[in-house]
C-alpha cells in the first residue's frame, strides 16, 4: 500500500488519481478540517461522474497531523512506500515557528516512522525555492549549494530544513527521492498559488511583473514523481520545471485562454519601494492581507532559470509545455466558473 500526505492539496490530489488509475491501494491524509470533496472535484475534471466516484472511493482516509506521532504511526500501517506532499506555504515572517512546525518537524517525524517501518521508497514533494545559483553559473541545478548568507523566505528554510531531515534519513538507510517543483499550474484550487493568477486575470489584473521563474504543469509533476519512484534510482533529487518563463508571458496566456484583457502595466521598483502597492500584491500572490517585505520585494524583479536537464535524461521524462497547461487548467477554470453560476 501506498501513503500519500497531504492528499487534500493540487500535488496529492492529483497524484492520488493517478496512482488509483494504475491499480495501487493508497491511503492518504488529511487533517481534521480539510475539505474532501475538493479531491472528488480534482477527480471529475478527467473522469465521468460515475468512475470518478468509483476511483476517490477506494482512498482509504486517515485523520493524521504531522505533529501527532499516534496518527502517522497508524496511518504508516501495512504501508511499501510514502509520498509525502504535505507542507505548509506561506510567505508571511509572523508565520516562521508554524513553518518550521510543519514542514521541518513534520519531515522528520515523517522519515523517523519510514526508518522504523522499514519503507522501500520514500519521495518528499520539496520546491525550487530551496535552490541557489552558483558563482558563474547561468542556470540552476539539483547540484548546486544552499548558500545560507543569501537571503531567502521563511518558505524556503522551512523546505530546505526538510530536505536536510530527508538526507539525513538517506544516510540511515531509507531509499529517498527529492522533487523540486517549480510554479506548479493545475486547476481545482483557485484560491491558493497559481490557481490566484487565473481568478485576478478573471478579475481584472492590471499589472504584470517581470520576474522570470520555472513553471510546471500539476501533471508533470505527478508523473515525474511516480517515475523516480518506480525506478532504480534513490537518494536522488529532481528539478521539475518544463520551461522557464517570465510571469508577463505566463499572465498574458492566461488572458487569453479566459478571453479577457492581459495585465498591460509593468510593475517596476520604484513603486514597490513607494509602498503603495505592497497590499495588492500581497493579495494577488499569496492570497494575504500582510505587506511584503523590503526583501520580498526584490524577488518580483530576479531571474531564476532553472535546469530540466536531470530528470529529461536520468529519467527519460518529457514535459509539457506551458502553453498548453496554462490553456487545459483555464479551460477547468471556466468551467467551474459555469457550474457556479448555474
Amino acid at each position: 500500500m501506498i501513503l500519500v500526505t497531504g492528499g487534500t492539496g493540487l500535488v496529492g490530489a492529483h497524484l492520488l488519481l493517478k496512482l488509483l488509475e494504475s491499480g495501487n491501494k493508497v491511503r492518504a491524509t488529511h487533517r481534521e478540517k480539510s475539505n474532501l470533496e475538493i479531491v472528488k472535484k480534482v477527480f471529475l475534471y478527467y473522469h465521468p461522474s460515475e468512475k470518478a466516484t468509483d476511483l476517490y472511493t477506494r482512498i482509504e482516509w486517515i485523520q493524521a497531523d504531522l505533529d501527532d506521532i499516534p496518527q502517522l504511526t497508524t496511518a504508516f500501517a501495512q504501508i511499501s512506500e510514502v509520498y509525502h506532499c504535505a507542507a505548509m506555504i506561506s510567505f508571511d515572517s509572523s508565520n516562521s515557528k508554524e513553518l518550521r512546525k510543519t514542514n521541518i518537524t513534520g519531515t522528520a517525524n515523517m522519515v523517523n516512522l519510514a526508518i522504523a517501518q522499514k519503507i522501500e521508497k520514500f519521495c518528499y514533494i520539496s520546491s525550487i525555492a530551496t535552490l541557489d545559483l552558483e558563482l558563474g553559473e547561468r542556470m540552476i541545478s539539483e547540484n548546486f549549494a544552499w548558500h545560507p548568507e543569501k537571503y531567502h523566505s521563511e518558505y524556503a528554510i522551512s523546505k530546505h530544513g526538510a530536505e536536510i531531515e530527508v538526507w539525513r534519513a538517506s544516510q540511515e538507510g531509507l531509499p529517498v527521492i527529492i522533487i523540486n517543483p517549480g510554479i506548479i499550474i493545475g486547476p481545482g484550487f483557485w484560491n491558493a498559488a497559481s490557481g490566484l493568477l487565473f481568478k485576478k486575470v478573471d478579475n481584472g489584473l492590471k499589472f504584470h511583473f517581470p520576474k522570470i521563474t520555472g513553471f510546471v504543469g500539476i501533471q508533470d509533476v505527478v508523473l515525474l514523481s511516480i517515475k523516480a519512484m518506480r525506478s532504480n534510482l534513490i537518494n536522488e533529487q529532481f528539478i521539475a520545471v518544463s520551461e522557464n518563463k517570465s510571469f508577463k508571458e505566463v499572465l498574458e496566456k492566461v488572458a487569453s485562454t479566459l478571453q479577457k484583457p492581459a495585465p498591460t502595466k509593468t510593475l517596476k521598483p520604484w513603486m514597490v519601494r513607494l509602498g503603495w502597492i505592497f497590499q495588492s500584491l500581497g493579495s494577488m500572490l499569496f492570497n494575504t492581507k500582510k505587506q511584503l517585505s523590503s526583501r520580498d520585494h526584490k524577488a518580483l524583479f530576479e531571474t531564476s532559470l532553472y535546469s530540466n536537464a536531470k530528470s529529461k535524461k536520468d529519467l527519460d521524462f518529457d514535459y509539457t509545455n506551458i502553453q498548453r497547461v496554462i490553456e487545459e487548467t483555464g479551460n477547468f477554470y471556466i468551467l467551474d466558473k459555469e457550474n457556479r453560476s448555474t
